[in-house]
């Protein structure tokens, strides 16, 4: 089975290539919880409250978050209570079943493809996230993905304060093949977006995707700042963004945590990419993050190449880190 199912064109290539590039992204969080559950499990006949504090130690450790671990503990707690679980062996399933639930319980996600199907047109994706977590990175990978699909794509440099953003996002727009909008460095953030939207309207894009600053400046003068862009865009399309995604660094488990309060109380974020998937064992922040803030991650990151981005299925995601 595949686990991101994205393309549905050349399904039985696409299917093997992408099932073996997404279990080797999250191989490191797989091998962290995977690995040590079975240890765990190892010689023992019965789920015992011995075993529970283990299964606990075993999820904050993986970066799963103290409240979403108390969350999943309680729950296999109901089930093992409920459905007389007492052989170890059914724990994977458990386990599985129950952190699955939790995930598509955020009832907030979205159908997204990237052929946009059923999105408006130019559907404008407003891209936040401190600098380092492979913004620029994200935005390239998903222009290429859009470009792929045929799609007109316009990238507009909105991050206009750090030494080579905007030079970055250019070479990226070249690598692609896509439209790109820049005022160059120490301009208005805001008039960026303004023009790149009108570009977009009167030229037909498909999608726009733009770029804001990475600053963990304090949290009013952000708030005055996205505030600003999101208020110039809706003068020139009305409900635009259409989306406001957070971008957040997988690898640094807890900080990203600390980054999805700050920005989620500055900004109406309504989808999260996790990037660094492959290169970490922390992948448990995935769960963590999607439960704690009620935000559906989109999109995840599972290696350095330009095709390695995937869509994010709650349901494989969780059936990836317990197959055996």
């Amino acid at each position: 089975m595949s686990i991101f199912d994205l393309f549905k064109k050349n399904k039985t290539e696409n299917i093997k290539q992408e099932n073996d590039v997404s279990n080797k992204g999250i191989e490191k969080t797989k091998e962290s919880i995977f690995a040590k559950l079975s240890k765990s499990i190892a010689g023992k006949s019965s789920i015992d409250a011995s075993f529970l504090d283990e299964l606990e130690e075993i999820l904050v450790t993986s970066d799963v978050g103290i409240s979403t671990t108390l969350k999943i503990i309680e729950r296999v707690e109901q089930r093992v209570k409920k459905d007389k679980y007492i052989n170890t062996n059914e724990l994977h399933t458990l386990l599985r079943d129950e952190i699955a639930i939790l995930l598509t319980e955020n009832k907030k996600t979205l159908d997204f493809d990237f052929q946009l199907t059923n999105m408006p047109k130019p559907f404008v994706l407003m891209v936040v996230g401190v600098n380092g977590v492979g913004k620029t990175t994200t935005i390239g990978k998903l222009a290429h993905q859009f470009v792929k699909n045929g799609k007109k794509v316009l990238l507009a440099a909105g991050d206009t304060f750090r030494a080579g953003a905007v030079d970055q996002l250019e070479i990226w727009s070249q690598r692609v093949g896509c439209g790109f909008f820049a005022k160059g460095m120490n301009t208005d953030p805001s008039a960026v977006a303004f023009e790149a939207l009108q570009i977009a309207k009167n030229e037909q894009y498909d999608i726009v995707i733009v770029d804001t600053a990475g600053r963990l400046h304090n949290k009013v003068n952000l708030m005055n700042e996205l505030s600003k862009i999101k208020r110039v865009m809706t003068k020139v399309i009305e409900g635009a963004p259409n989306d406001v995604m957070l971008v957040l660094d997988a690898s640094t488990g807890q900080n990203a945590f600390e980054q999805a309060k700050h920005f989620t109380s500055a900004t109406e974020v309504s989808s999260l990419a996790l990037t660094k998937l492959d290169g970490t064992a922390k992948g448990g922040v995935v769960i963590g993050i999607s439960d704690q803030f009620q935000i559906p991650v989109r999109f995840i990151g599972v290696g350095e190449g330009i095709e390695d981005i995937r869509l994010f299925n709650p349901s494989e995601f969780v059936n990836s880190l317990f197959e055996v």
